[in-house]
């Protein structure tokens, strides 16, 4: 018997006090036969669920069709959660059944055993030591957006900053993880790009729909019959990669000793005896890098914009810190100083604390288990409202506010510590592989357009909303790209 099954067992022996129930819980009435899908698809699904946080409190219940649900904005029970990932806790299995239909089979999907090997693998793929090795190739895609951005602002054409930044976003990701650049940047209409977009939004949908219709041949609609293609294009462009891989590898065996991208060290180790890993495991490990690092770096740089161009101050500390630690250098191009652009940091953080990507995550428990006095079966999805976390229990003065200063050392004393207070890259054993390449790529672009250029809030543009297509984006972004008077 599982531990946590006999922690329950034991609380609920004569003598003790009885568990509550989920359905003790408070919740939004639901209709018998739909439960509460109305609501769902009403408005954006984590503008739901932090509107039912604020209604009902830190824990609540909820249901899709018959299957109950719970959400929680408590902040030391979801870090709790976190940390039990992948033992007590796994990722929503629905959420990971859509992603495998897709071809994503690979560490973001994994479970138990399966994921402690494949993490073991892609964490080697993305430590601080390969950032700095690809940094280079950084600097060379960042001078590429700056050029880019030049051109179009003297020509006099507008700058699209979503589609661009989506576009490096794509070229990074799959320059580091597959060492091939196939510059989307430059080509206005990228295959890759389209297809991954259009699935990101496929998803989202799929994910608060309460019938699975597109598993029925008959019901599928057209938007299904292109997923399958979307993916399958996906799917050849990736197993093109892996065959320039392998052959470069066999004119240059000792690639085989030391790999010089993910991809590579993908392949050694599913070339091992007795791995355990497949072609598939490669393929879908390299899908996910790919889904995983174009659609959330993209975005959070976007909202960070927006903040930039209501905020002025900020944004002329950005320009003076970029103006410093660059100097005469068109783009950063010494990997140390990095760490140097605090104020970009801080700012980031701000953007991820009022514009996560992730507003929500979707756990499933294990086994039967017990969260305080609350009995939980087995298979229960329990949402965790990171964003609405972080207001609901937020220490911080003005939390509404935009402040990158809040996070700077210094600050009322002693600077606060954001890995306590937001979960950004998510928490736990699960925390988010790739975060040191997020990290660089938003400071190497932030500090770039800080020192070259200036922003201005299109006249008349209502603000950005907020749309899920699997991570939060910005249904547009309201903001114009120009050149300083001074530089």
């Amino acid at each position: 018997m599982e531990k946590n099954t006999i922690e329950l067992a034991q609380r609920m022996a004569p003598g003790m006090a009885p568990l509550r129930r989920i359905a003790d819980l408070p919740g939004p009435k639901a209709r018998p036969l739909f439960g509460n899908v109305r609501e769902i698809r009403a408005q954006p699904f984590h503008r739901v669920l932090e509107g039912w946080g604020r209604e009902y409190g830190p824990l609540y219940r909820f249901r899709i069709m018959r299957k109950e649900m719970l959400a929680t904005a408590d902040r030391e029970l979801i870090a709790a959660l976190l940390r039990d990932r992948p033992g007590m806790m796994r990722r929503s299995s629905r959420t990971a059944e859509m992603l495998d239909e897709i071809g994503t089979r690979g560490l973001f999907t994994a479970e138990g055993e399966d994921w402690r090997r494949q993490r073991k693998l892609v964490m080697r793929a993305l430590t601080p030591e390969v950032i700095h090795n690809f940094f280079p190739t950084l600097a060379a895609m960042t001078e590429r957006l700056r050029l880019r951005w030049e051109s179009a602002i003297e020509a006099g054409r507008p700058v699209d900053l979503l589609r661009d930044l989506k576009a490096y976003t794509l070229d990074v990701t799959i320059g580091l993880a597959m060492g091939r650049d196939i510059n989307t940047l430059e080509l206005e209409e990228h295959p890759l790009q389209r297809d991954i977009e259009f699935l990101f939004k496929l998803v989202a949908r799929r994910l608060t729909t309460p019938f699975t219709y597109w598993r029925v041949a008959v019901l599928k609609r057209a938007q299904d019959h292109e997923a399958t293609a979307a993916a399958a294009r996906i799917q050849q462009a990736i197993a093109g990669f892996i065959a320039d891989a392998r052959q470069r590898m066999e004119q240059n065996p000792a690639l085989r000793q030391k790999p010089s991208n993910m991809l590579e060290a993908l392949i050694v180790a599913r070339d091992e005896p007795g791995s355990g890993l497949t072609d598939e495991t490669v393929v879908g490990n390299a899908i996910t890098m790919v889904f995983a690092g174009e659609d959330t770096t993209s975005n959070t740089m976007a909202w960070l914009l927006e903040f930039l161009a209501d905020h002025p101050h900020a944004a002329a500390r950005m320009q003076d810190e970029a103006r410093q630690v660059l100097g005469a250098d068109a783009v950063l191009t010494d990997y140390h100083l990095l760490e140097q652009l605090k104020y970009i940091d801080a700012a980031t953080r701000e953007a991820m604390r009022l514009k996560p990507v992730a507003p929500f995550m979707a756990a499933e428990a294990n086994h039967d288990t017990v969260l305080g006095d609350l009995a939980v079966p087995a298979g229960t999805v329990i949402f965790l409202l990171l964003r609405h976390a972080s207001e609901r229990e937020c220490d911080l003065a003005q939390p509404e506010r935009f402040m990158p200063e809040r996070w700077l050392d210094g600050a009322n004393g002693q600077g606060d510590d954001p890995g306590r207070k937001l979960f950004p890259f998510g928490g736990g054993p699960r925390f988010c592989p790739g975060r040191y390449l997020a990290m660089a790529e938003i400071k190497m672009v932030m500090s770039m357009l800080a020192r070259h250029f200036a922003l201005k809030r299109v006249v008349g543009a209502p603000a950005a909303k907020e749309c899920f297509t699997f991570t939060m984006t910005p249904d547009a972004l309201p903001v114009e790209l120009v050149k300083p008077l001074h530089t």
